[in-house]
């Protein structure tokens, strides 16, 4: 995995677009989309819907700006550097997709994403979102907990986990025609995660559809976890009664473990865990146990060996 320091030239919170400036800057790109004078790259980030969302949980604290969220993030099927995925992400088709949900479950089903909506009403949650590289993002995603899905297709009493994939296509996804990763990307939770009320199916973030390169059309986030754990791009859900395989476990499971819980006391093996760096702020700041959201999810680990299952 890349390590890069953020620029201490980059934006701050306070420089960021206002509101009412941002929104009419939405509707100037909106235009533009319709007379076909923006660029691929920048229209993989200007496409998006309003999602109307009720806000169930708010923060404190500042939010990251829209741009460092759709312009500086992980998303390996689009390239290794921060900046790729909104550069390259265009190629990514959304419409048609659908969603498979199988495995230990009494009600096997596949659902169009745009059901998605029907079926569940949309929260707007604003949640720190933690990298293991030692940067942080505050972000208001937009989505339901995951737990009303699973509750709709039953899962059976040797269901234990849950296992995701995302889409597998070189063609649309230019990262999967190299050898970054094993694909398609995979990921699993403990099922009790899973059905945890923070854990969220995620179809957008600041009011719109998501952007391809946050993780079009569908995504998780899981708020207590590092953020490789927070698939995206999900075409399938299975639940299984074993621990399914991880993409960066996979790859180096002496650096990413199946948990992969935000824990400043367990140092990734080439940078300490202890201090984080905000997008958009100058000062490192500490690294907080579970992300900040030990309260609500540290008693889903109780007795376990935190230091051993990493």
């Amino acid at each position: 995995m890349l390590l890069r320091h953020i620029d201490p030239n980059h934006p701050r919170e306070a420089e960021a677009t206002s509101e009412s400036l941002y929104w009419n800057r939405r509707q100037a790109l909106s235009a533009m989309l319709a007379a076909g004078l923006l660029p691929q790259a920048v229209r993989a980030q200007s496409s998006g819907a309003r999602l109307p969302a009720k806000r169930t949980r708010n923060l404190d604290e500042a939010l990251t700006s829209f741009d460092s969220v759709t312009h500086y993030n992980n998303f390996y099927e689009f390239g290794t550097g921060k900046e790729d995925p909104a550069r390259n992400a265009g190629t990514l088709r959304t419409r048609p997709w659908t969603l498979r949900i199988d495995g230990a479950v009494a009600r096997p089903q596949t659902i169009d994403i745009d059901r998605l909506t029907h079926l569940f009403p949309l929260e707007e949650r604003v949640y720190r979102h933690r990298c293991v590289e030692t940067w942080s993002m505050v972000i208001p995603w937009v989505g339901f907990p995951l737990a009303a899905l699973l509750r709709l297709v039953e899962p059976l009493a040797k269901a234990r986990y849950v296992a995701f994939e995302t889409l597998h296509d070189p063609r649309q996804m230019p990262g999967q025609r190299g050898q970054a990763l094993q694909w398609p990307y995979v990921e699993g939770l403990r099922l009790d995660e899973a059905m945890h009320p923070l854990t969220l199916l995620t179809l957008g973030v600041y009011g719109q559809v998501l952007p391809n390169q946050n993780g079009a059309p569908v995504r998780l986030v899981i708020p207590w976890k590092y953020g490789f754990k927070s698939i995206k791009s999900i075409t399938r859900i299975t639940l299984t009664d074993h621990q399914p395989p991880t993409s960066w476990n996979r790859s180096a499971p002496d650096e990413y473990g199946f948990f992969a819980n935000v824990n400043p006391t367990v140092d990734h093996p080439r940078w300490s865990q202890a201090r984080e760096r905000r997008v958009g702020d100058f000062l490192p700041r500490a690294t907080l146990p579970y992300n900040g959201y030990g309260a609500e999810v540290a008693g889903l680990y109780r007795g376990m060996d935190l230091r051993h299952w990493f």
